[in-house]
C-alpha cells in the first residue's frame, strides 16, 4: 500500500511588508544564494520546491507579495492561503514597521486565529549606521505583546536568512526531519554563477 499521498506535506510561506524592504532579496538569497542590490517591483510571485526527507515528500511554497498592495483582494487571498507569514520591515525605515503592524492585524482578522504563525523580520541589518528602528523596541512589541518571533536579518550579507526560513517552517508544524533540507538547500537548488554582487559597493544611507 502506497503512503505517498498521506506522507506528502505542503506548506505555504507568505512574505509581506512595505515596498523596498527586501522581501524578494531574502527569498532569492535563500533559494539561489544571490543578491541583487537594485530594487525591482514585485506584483506577486510564487516559488515552489519539493524536498524528500526520510521518504516524506515536502512541498515548500514561498509567496512573494507586492509591497504597494494595489489589489486588496489579492492580498486577502494570499493571507487566506498562507500557513506562516514573514512580515518584513527595513531597520532604516520607521514607516515600514507601521506597515508590519497593520498587516499583522489584517492577518489575524482574516485568519481569525491569534496563533497564526508570524515571524517579524528586520531586514537590512547591514545598515546599522542608518538605523531608525531600535531592535529592542520591536522585540518588546513582537515577543511580549504579540507572542510572535522576531529576527533581524541581512539579505545582502546573508545574515540570519536560513534562520528566518527555519523558524517559519518550524512554526508551520512541518516534520522536524525537514530541517536537514535547509542545510542542504544549496546542493538542491541550482547555483546562479552568472551574477556576483559588486565587491566595492559601500553602504549608503541616502534614499534614491
Amino acid at each position: 500500500m502506497s503512503l505517498d499521498v498521506k506522507d506528502k506535506t505542503q506548506v505555504r510561506l507568505v512574505f509581506m511588508g512595505a515596498a523596498g524592504v527586501g522581501k524578494t532579496a531574502l527569498i532569492h538569497r535563500f533559494l539561489q544564494d544571490t543578491f541583487e542590490p537594485k530594487h525591482r517591483r514585485t506584483v506577486e510571485e510564487l516559488h515552489s520546491k519539493d524536498y524528500e526527507i526520510a521518504g516524506v515528500k515536502v512541498t515548500v511554497e514561498i509567496m512573494d507579495t507586492s509591497g504597494s498592495y494595489p489589489f486588496p483582494a489579492m492580498r486577502k487571498l494570499s493571507i487566506q492561503n498562507g500557513d506562516a507569514f514573514a512580515l518584513v520591515y527595513a531597520i532604516d525605515d520607521a514607516e515600514s514597521v507601521e506597515v508590519v503592524k497593520s498587516l499583522r492585524d489584517e492577518i489575524l482578522e482574516i485568519k481569525q486565529d491569534k496563533f497564526t504563525p508570524v515571524v517579524v523580520i528586520g531586514n537590512k541589518a547591514d545598515l546599522d549606521e542608518c538605523r531608525r528602528v531600535p531592535a529592542a523596541d520591536v522585540l518588546s512589541t513582537v515577543e511580549l505583546d504579540w507572542s510572535n518571533t522576531f529576527l533581524e536579518a541581512s539579505a545582502k550579507e546573508n545574515k540570519n536568512v536560513v534562520e528566518v526560513f527555519r523558524e517559519l517552517l518550524q512554526q508551520a508544524n512541518l516534520p522536524s526531519r525537514l530541517s536537514p533540507a535547509l542545510r542542504r538547500r544549496r546542493e538542491t537548488f541550482p547555483k546562479d554563477t552568472s551574477f556576483r554582487p559588486p565587491m566595492n559597493k559601500t553602504n549608503s544611507c541616502t534614499v534614491s
